[in-house]
């Protein structure tokens, strides 16, 4: 099964291709989406959309995790945080593609088996449990962590 996961963000927002064969988890693609930093903000999401939609048809993916919302101080950076996870919900829905949600504690317990790990410590399992070579970037090692999550739940539905 071909998973993308999504780990958005209005500035950056990281996807990750994980494929799971014969119970081996390998990363087919992975990166980040971005715009210029001038960029209306309005732009950057469409850029998001647009993106998700070309990873989708070109790599046909089944199913799609995404981190949930989370609580956070900032108010207006949660409105944005919002809007970006809004572009990939629409995106997934638009391919067809089905969608899961994972709230952050989810996604990191299932992955590095603490709750309450840090980005150094998603890294370094990410690159473990997917056997690759070189290290992701945090935005990029959060949307593979969440498709990782999201075959470990697959296994027990």
């Amino acid at each position: 099964m071909l998973v993308l996961g999504i780990d958005p963000g209005s500035m950056i927002t990281g996807y990750g291709l994980v494929e799971k064969k014969e119970g081996h988890i390998s990363c087919v693609d992975a990166g980040i989406i971005s715009s210029p930093q001038n960029s209306p903000f309005y732009d950057r999401i469409h850029n998001i959309f647009r993106s998700i939609v070309e990873i989708m048809h070109r790599y046909k993916p089944l199913e799609m995790a995404i981190e949930d919302v989370f609580f956070a101080k900032n108010v207006k950076s949660s409105l944005k945080l919002g809007h970006a996870r809004g572009a990939a919900l629409i995106a997934a829905v638009d391919c067809g593609v089905k969608v899961f949600e994972y709230t952050p504690l989810e996604i990191k317990k299932s992955v590095v088996g603490y709750g309450r790990a840090t980005k150094e410590q998603i890294c370094s399992m990410v690159q473990i449990i997917l056997k690759h070579p070189k290290r992701f970037g945090p935005d990029t090692s959060d949307a593979l962590a969440a498709a990782i999550c999201h075959l470990n739940w697959t296994r027990y539905k």
